[in-house]
């Protein structure tokens, strides 16, 4: 049986920081935030921040921010919600190890 607090190993985290051009500053507080986590977790590299910028029809874009599992720490205290694992498309590597693509996507080339 599982508790409320026990958290599920396989869930992802996603937060809309909404247009890019205003994004900038949540960025770095994620990127800060994560980087305190990173260093506690000893830079384990199933911990990461992706990015997408995503339009959906609409004229400007909006940054889309999704947390690996291991990050569940940092998500919540942006005020991520729980998500499904990310297509790989158009995702970026905000934060954590190039080696997270392989660890998290196994089946994906990531861009270099």
């Amino acid at each position: 049986m599982r508790t409320e607090t026990a958290r599920d190993a396989s869930l992802w985290y996603t937060l809309n920081l909404g247009d890019a051009t205003l994004a900038e500053e949540s960025l770095d507080q994620i990127r800060t935030l994560f980087s305190s986590e990173y260093e506690k977790a000893g830079k384990s590299e199933d911990m990461a921040v992706f990015l997408r910028h995503e339009s959906e029809g609409r004229l400007h874009c909006e940054v889309q921010v999704y947390f690996s599992p291991a990050t569940a720490t940092v998500a919540e205290a942006v005020g991520a919600s729980p998500c499904r694992k990310p297509s790989c498309g158009g995702l970026g590597l905000l934060a954590g190890s190039e080696m997270a693509w392989l660890v998290l996507f196994p089946d994906f080339d990531p861009p270099r």
